[in-house]
């Protein structure tokens, strides 16, 4: 007899954006008149940048010919997108990491769910609450957590970001083996100061722990917030970090991520001896990931580009000027918020409303889809998270309808 994994029945009964894609569904069919304006899950509304199109056409002409056609590459990600990488995101940084310390995917999302296959079950992991969905979830698909309870999962120590410690999760005094980081953060929008991560990183090496830092929208900083966890010392023996060109380059679907994976980051079996996390990742990736297609990893290189790189740029930069109309909507009406300016992401404090009416009052009145923080975590139950991916046009057209409906 065919089994369950048992796990899954822990899972809430599904997965916050289908909760929300289904709402959203049901209000169009009985309003067909409605023009909803969608501000809730974190997808680009922009076009690929001209030069990532280019390059993409590129890579499917080579795929065309016999001279230049390629198969099976390499499941790491070919060496002329890893090099580039590694020179600009992290060497010009300060951070020495390796083209070899590189691995290209197919998402971040794909990746922080599945690097916790790596682990034993018994570990004592960390997860900020409000967090993004992710990390909590896999972990309970893996059966590293008890039942859900109050808004809790039994097993997960909860790093709770709230007002009271500007969103910056206190470092613990118990110990705990795994720690999920996000920075800028999903769904707050808040960055961390530099002495904040050396914090962080000082308590992994002390309790040979390991941080997984999500790094996905680390283009938008704008103040001196480090972009990579690999620019605080000591860093590399204990983190792994997360990047993608979704949000960077419009890539969400078109699918392309890295993994960063130091070779000095050492985990541990029974014994206390030391394991490569690099070799055990590279193994994993070997044996469940056939790599990124060739004309995506092309596309991915022409981000680096002089001209990739101003039109990465502008995409970035007419995406916070949205954060900018959101504010100062925000500002007009009272509401207290974080966010914007150096993440896409605005996290309002909606008093004493209930997150879920607070977003069923948007769009039933306004017609605008936000996300309910409470999906995020229960820290997140009087909050809506907006996110900055659409139109100028648009954008300014939900906040004035805010205005009237509020």
């Amino acid at each position: 007899m065919i089994k369950v994994n048992e796990n899954y029945s822990k899972l809430k009964a599904s997965y916050l954006f289908a909760d929300i894609a289904k709402r959203v569904e049901t209000f169009q069919v009985e309003n067909p008149d409605k023009k909803i304006i969608k501000l809730g899950i974190g997808d680009v509304t922009k076009p690929l940048p001209e030069a990532c199109v280019k390059a993409f056409h590129q890579g499917v002409d080579e795929m065309a010919k016999e001279e230049t056609f390629r198969g099976y590459g390499p499941s790491g990600g070919y060496s002329f997108l890893r090099e580039i990488i590694s020179k600009e995101d992290f060497q010009k940084r300060g951070a020495s990491i390796s083209p070899d310390e590189i691995f290209v995917s197919d998402g971040s999302k794909c990746d922080t769910a599945n690097f916790q296959e790596l682990f034993a079950l018994d570990l004592k992991i960390a997860i900020p609450d409000p967090v993004y969905p992710v990390y909590l979830d896999s972990n309970v698909m893996a059966g590293r957590t008890g039942t859900y309870e109050n808004g809790r999962y039994q097993g997960i120590h909860y790093l709770e970001c709230t007002k009271e410690n500007n969103f910056l999760p206190e470092i613990p005094d118990t110990k705990l083996d795994l720690i999920y980081l996000c920075f800028p953060n999903n769904p707050i929008g808040t960055t961390a100061p530099k002495q904040y991560l050396k914090q962080w990183v000082d308590y992994a090496r002390e309790n040979k722990a390991l941080i997984l830092f999500d790094a996905a929208y680390e283009a938008f900083i704008r103040n001196d917030s480090p972009h990579s966890i690999f620019e605080i010392e000591g860093a590399k023996e204990v983190a792994v970090e997360f990047r993608s060109f979704s949000k960077v380059a419009g890539f969400t679907g078109t699918r392309c991520a890295v993994t960063v994976v130091p070779k000095e980051c050492m985990i541990y079996n029974d014994n206390n001896e030391k394991i490569s996390l690099h070799s055990l990742w590279g193994r994993r990736q070997n044996t469940k990931f056939n790599g990124v297609s060739y004309p995506v990893q092309k596309a991915a290189e022409a981000v680096y580009s002089e001209q990739g790189q101003i039109e990465t740029r502008a995409l970035i930069s007419y995406y916070l000027k949205n954060t900018d109309i959101v504010t100062d909507a925000m500002d007009s009406l009272g509401f207290d918020y974080v966010g914007g300016g150096s993440s896409p992401y605005i996290w309002i404090d909606g008093g004493q409303r209930d997150s879920w009416e607070f977003f069923q009052f948007l769009l039933s009145e306004a017609a605008v889809v936000c996300t309910p923080g409470a999906g995020f975590g229960k820290c997140g139950d009087k909050y809506i998270r907006i996110s900055a991916f659409n139109s100028h046009e648009n954008v300014e057209e939900a906040m004035d309808r805010l205005k009237e409906a509020l």
